[in-house]
């Protein structure tokens, strides 16, 4: 990697965009600003005296979390996700176009869709998601887990070093008794709950023999990260982003991951049913094992490093637990 984005160095930025010919020679970058908060890359919204669009780098590390280290290649794996999805215009209507591709500097350009704000707003108290908009989430990730098979898809979209880091902080680093991270932190009291079921021997050996679920190949192209950070509220409808965790695998993975999430937002249990009721997959989908991992979903979210701004107290994120560990076994 030779090229390191900064927002901070408009010339060097600009003159790195020019010498790729990603902007034309009368094109200067007047500002640099990060579009929202990312947690995994480093995300810019460039504007020239022209337009405006999204570059993206990824790097050897997450970047809300510098201390843990991630394949730095996933920008370009997202790409490629990008790359695929455009041959089908119905899911092309959904995401950003992507427009380049560096994969030395792992840096991808991408249409930019405006002032927009992602769903994690549902996580406030009180605040339901319209039905117009679960459509379009359902809507997409139907067409997508029915548009693409990986025998009719010359990219490489296995991914196998983001699904190793995404499997350890799913299936193994919430339920270990000492991991270093204090729950009290977050909420006093959470991490004596939590204990419940980080000594929970049978709710463990379940776990671990669902993560093959996850880590295994499979048929169906899923988003791999399909929670309210990765849906868009724009003017022009729902838009989805940041498949960098994108793979050949399970379809009931990217179902479960939207449930739990739309079950943490405290979604009334009328959305939820929408959803599944709308939801088009394969016909091999088995609605027991989404549950199951949709369990898993929401201990990880609640006791695990990938925390949510979720507005559940203590005796909800308790209750919340009791019906995961449920769902699991």
């Amino acid at each position: 990697m030779n090229f390191v984005l900064d927002a901070e160095q408009l010339p060097s930025l600009t003159s790195y965009l020019k010498e790729n010919k990603w902007i034309g020679p009368d094109e200067l970058v007047e500002t640099a600003s990060k579009p929202g908060e990312g947690n995994m890359n480093y995300t810019l919204r460039i504007r020239t005296n022209f337009r405006s669009f999204i570059i993206k780098q990824s790097r050897a590390y997450v970047e809300k979390f510098p201390q843990i280290p991630a394949p730095k290649e996933r920008a370009i794996i997202e790409g490629r996700f990008y790359e695929l999805i455009q041959k089908n215009p119905q899911i092309k209507a959904y995401t950003p176009e992507i427009t380049n591709i560096d994969e030395g500097n792992s840096i991808i350009m991408l249409e930019d869709l405006g002032e927009s704000n992602d769903f994690s707003f549902i996580y406030q108290e009180g605040k339901k998601i319209e039905a117009g908009d679960l459509k379009g989430i359902s809507e997409f990730i139907s067409l997508l887990h029915q548009g693409f098979s990986p025998e009719k898809t010359s990219l490489d979209l296995s991914n196998r070093d983001m699904r190793a880091l995404n499997a350890e902080h799913i299936f193994h680093y919430p339920f270990m008794e000492e991991n270093g991270f204090d729950l009290d932190q977050i909420m006093p009291g959470l991490q004596e709950i939590a204990m419940t079921y980080k000594t929970d021997a049978a709710l463990k050996t379940k776990i671990q023999e669902l993560s093959k679920y996850y880590t295994e190949d499979g048929p169906t192209l899923l988003h791999g990260d399909y929670y309210p950070g990765s849906w868009l509220k724009t003017l022009e409808g729902v838009r989805i982003i940041d498949p960098e965790f994108c793979f050949f695998g399970r379809a009931e993975f990217d179902v479960s991951v939207c449930v739990a999430s739309l079950m943490m937002a405290q979604q009334d249990q009328e959305i939820v049913d929408q959803f599944l009721k709308t939801y088009e997959g394969p016909k091999s989908f088995d609605q027991g094992l989404m549950w199951r991992l949709a369990g898993i979903e929401i201990m990880r979210r609640l006791i695990g490093l990938a925390q949510l701004p979720l507005s559940l107290n203590l005796s909800q994120k308790e209750s919340l637990l009791k019906e995961a560990q449920k769902l699991i076994l």
